[in-house]
């Protein structure tokens, strides 16, 4: 009877922490979606789309760097399960008060907020997976969290072209609100019940950055997914863009770019993940869909008076090869002990999804002396460089045990 409940558990918590993923993914690819739309809607001329896209973004990324350090450092202090709770109320209520922005700068704010709430959803969630599932068969529940709550990218894209800005953030902030009455009968990591009232440092950011091979490790575990939001925050946000510099038949649509990218990384998620497990290897799966990721991007970057039924295949493509996203976050996870697991598997992710601000930085700085196909080229090459030595210089932690704490 108790191994049937504990089988219950882990199902629930699985649903839970893919839906909640996948709200979480929703809304943070939604303002690539309906980047355009939106701000033409509040006023923005035409020759600042993309300038006031690049700052909006950077709110957004800014936030969620702020929200990783926040949540994750509460993941190992408070729990997980108020991680989970905390962070979807923050970001649905912003998502609501999204679709009532009518200014630029009230727009930076509530995306700002969004972001910060964002940053809690995906690394509580893969460390409750993580700590309740055995170590053999872990990484198929890793697996399911991500590949299903990437498909909220899915729903982004189609709800973005179907309906109204005001309403696709509508439909975000409510969905999450749902969400939260699925969390009642989640329950709290046995691993982290261990340790809760033990005398130990919890939470303690200082340790991953005092001591160098932990933070040798920490920045590794980051780095490793750089390439994945060169392909989204660069490539496919700013496709139209792309689209007239290759001289595309038809114009390049981002939102069904991010439609199809992330089909292709749903289902790279299933592959990768699977893959790992089938060969009891996290690092040489992550190699292999590197180099993967670098030919798609030398397609798509060197592709010449496509139309967009092509633009689209590619976009499956880039997002299957860049589909290592549920490795990245299981790596981070395993590599440390229960009592910073939820920091840095919080933190992680966020702090990637930060570096876009400089990506696009250096995105922009490029453009003009390189010109848009260039600049790409030279700052994917980059992070592509940076990720393969990040996964070289890390251990393999398949089938690791995680039952310990970090001194």
């Amino acid at each position: 009877m108790k191994e049937i409940n504990n089988k219950r558990n882990i199902t629930l918590l699985i649903i839970v922490a893919s839906l909640g993923y996948f709200v979480d993914i929703y809304d943070l690819v939604l303002f690539s979606v309906i980047r355009v739309q939106s701000l033409k809607g509040i006023g923005v001329p035409d020759d600042q789309l993309l300038s006031i896209g690049v700052k909006l973004i950077n709110f957004q990324m800014i936030g969620m760097l702020i929200g990783g350090i926040i949540f994750g450092i509460l993941g190992d202090k408070l729990g997980r399960l108020k991680v989970l709770f905390g962070s979807i109320l923050m970001y649905s209520v912003a998502n609501i008060v999204n679709g009532f922005v009518t200014d630029v700068q009230t727009y930076e704010l509530v995306r700002f907020i969004a972001g910060v709430g964002l940053a809690g959803e995906l690394g509580a969630g893969i460390t409750l997976v993580t700590e309740s599932m055995s170590k053999e068969k872990r990484g198929y529940g890793t697996m399911l969290v991500a590949s299903i709550g990437l498909l909220g990218a899915v729903a982004a894209g189609l709800v973005g072209d179907k309906f109204e800005w005001q309403t696709a953030y509508f439909i975000g902030g409510g969905l999450g609100i749902v969400l939260l009455l699925l969390r009642l009968g989640v329950m709290e990591s046995g691993m982290y019940k261990e340790i809760e009232h033990q005398n130990v440092s919890k939470g303690n950011l200082m340790m991953l950055f005092n001591h160098w091979g932990r933070f040798k490790k920490y920045l590794n575990c980051t780095l490793i997914a750089l390439p994945v939001w060169f392909v989204v925050g660069i490539l496919i946000t700013f496709a139209p863009e792309f689209g007239k510099a290759m001289g595309a038949t038809e114009p390049l649509s981002a939102g069904k770019g991010i439609l199809f990218t992330y089909i292709g990384i749903s289902l790279g998620d299933l592959l990768t993940g699977f893959l790992s497990q089938v060969f009891k290897t996290r690092k040489k799966i992550v190699v292999i869909f590197l180099v993967a990721t670098f030919f798609s991007v030398l397609l798509f970057l060197f592709s010449r008076g496509i139309n967009a039924k092509t633009y689209h295949w590619i976009c499956v493509l880039l997002g299957i090869s860049t589909g290592f996203w549920v490795i990245f976050v299981t790596i981070a996870a395993e590599q440390f002990g229960t009592n910073l697991r939820s920091t840095v598997t919080t933190t992680v992710p966020n702090f990637i999804r930060g570096s876009v601000v400089l990506v696009t930085l250096s995105f922009e700085w490029l453009k003009t002396p390189f010109g848009i196909i260039n600049a790409a080229l030279i700052v994917g090459i980059t992070t592509l460089v940076i990720a393969f030595l990040a996964v070289y210089n890390l251990e393999e932690t398949y089938g690791k045990d995680l039952n310990y704490i970090e001194r």
